[in-house]
């Protein structure tokens, strides 16, 4: 190992309750989404680091896009060192929001507790002691004196956990993270920390909707049951179309097991008489379900859709008066780094450098902001690899293991090194 890397090494340990007490501080600070609040204090949290740290900032708010408001503004920002020559740039993203807490804790999640060798709180895992894992790595290479002959880019982005349209995805529309600024991206998401997520699975959200009509409880039959067609939709998914996603599997090395499988899950179901506080005695008019359709990357989207058609227009052609409407509301293809990328390769071998063994190559279950970096932004060399445990993301005394961020800090700190070399 040369004496440039163990100097690294040797200072992120010293940074270690640095780390742990800035990933910490980002948990107290309760960045829920929806509606996305307290972003803008995050994100000038992470701002005022990074720039004490010596990056130069930017802060990037969402205009134009309806999810930015005075209310609730979505406020991304951005962390900059440029090395000692034109070289290869490596950009480390981390969104800072987080879901609901929910029940069942036994921890204060907002607490940003540190116990046990874990940071605990929501967010911890997914994703904030990722985010602070990737501040820190630039910071290390700093104090290491590493002069990098390309440059390292940090940011903090809004709404991934929403699909991420305010915060990656309007920065690639606008060319800030993206192709001909940026040449390796590394978002460290939750995952374990000797994994390199390589992509993910498709996602496809739709509303059905059945239309029947309104007549008195009494005499149901002068109705139409929008309620009950809409089980008889719900039933052919259960029955017919679940079966069928059963059996096909994608080559994507997805994890946990059981996740390489293409899947469909209904996400939520309403119906009656919309608006009604309190329903009344009457044929139920309308039903909507939102459904959620992982599909692989060998199926494709059009295929997905078509099969979602099919289904309905084979219910349609067995339930009289069925009259069903589907609409899109999220469709996000699947993204899969190229083979032989070389940022995968540095990855595996800063692993291996620091854990003292061989990286695990998987794919997400769900989907995170490389599709966005990948599809919008032109960046096909775009990762994930972070800290915490995939399992805990959006549980309930959720946490992340000290050593675990720490380790990961020397990883991205080497392959940033190793990406962008040294001048």
């Amino acid at each position: 190992m040369s004496a440039a890397r163990e100097r690294i090494l040797r200072e992120v340990d010293a940074l270690r309750d640095e780390i742990v007490e800035f990933a910490a501080e980002l948990v107290r600070i309760p960045t829920v989404n929806p509606p996305g609040e307290n972003y803008a204090d995050c994100a000038r949290r992470i701002g005022d680091q990074l720039g004490r740290l010596g990056m130069q900032v930017e802060y990037h708010e969402a205009t134009g896009r309806p999810e930015h408001t005075k209310q609730h503004p979505r406020v991304n920002v951005i962390g900059s060192r440029r090395g000692g020559s034109k070289g290869l740039v490596v950009h480390l993203n981390g969104h800072f929001d987080v879901v609901p807490a929910g029940g069942g804790w036994t921890k204060d999640p907002w607490g940003g507790e540190v116990s046990d060798g874990r940071i605990w709180g929501r967010g911890s895992s997914d994703m904030k002691a990722g985010l602070a894992a990737a501040v820190y790595a630039a910071e290390a290479l700093n104090r290491a004196g590493v002069t990098l002959a390309g440059g390292v880019e940090v940011s903090g982005t809004v709404d991934e956990e929403s699909g991420g349209l305010a915060g990656v995805a309007w920065l690639a529309e606008r060319g800030r993270i993206a192709r001909g600024r940026v040449d390796y991206v590394i978002i460290p998401e939750p995952l374990n920390v000797d994994r390199i997520c390589i992509g993910h699975r498709g996602a496809y959200w739709f509303e059905i909707e059945t239309r029947g009509r309104i007549a008195h409880g009494s005499m149901p039959h002068l109705g139409v049951p929008a309620i009950e067609h809409m089980a008889a939709i719900l039933e052919a998914v259960r029955t017919e179309l679940q079966p069928e996603l059963a059996k096909r599997s994608t080559r994507m090395p997805v994890v946990p097991p059981g996740s390489d499988r293409a899947t469909i899950n209904v996400n939520a179901v309403w119906g009656g008489q919309f608006g009604q506080d309190v329903q009344t005695p009457c044929v139920a008019d309308r039903a909507v379900a939102i459904l959620d359709r992982r599909f692989l990357i060998e199926e494709g989207f059009e295929r997905t859709r078509e099969e979602i058609l099919a289904l309905l227009e084979s219910v349609k052609a067995r339930v009289p008066g069925l009259d069903v409407a589907l609409r899109d509301r999220l469709v996000v293809h699947p993204t899969l780094a190229p083979d032989g990328s070389p940022l995968v390769a540095t990855l595996e071998h800063a692993i291996r450098e620091v854990l003292g063994r061989p990286a695990q190559i998987v794919a997400s279950p769900g989907t995170y902001d490389q599709k966005h970096v990948d599809r919008i932004g032109g960046v096909p060399h775009c990762v994930a690899y972070g800290p915490g445990i995939l399992e805990l993301a959006h549980q309930p005394d959720e946490w992340v293991y000290i050593d675990d961020v720490v380790a990961s800090t020397k990883v991205l700190a080497l392959a940033t090194l190793d990406l962008t070399g040294s001048a």
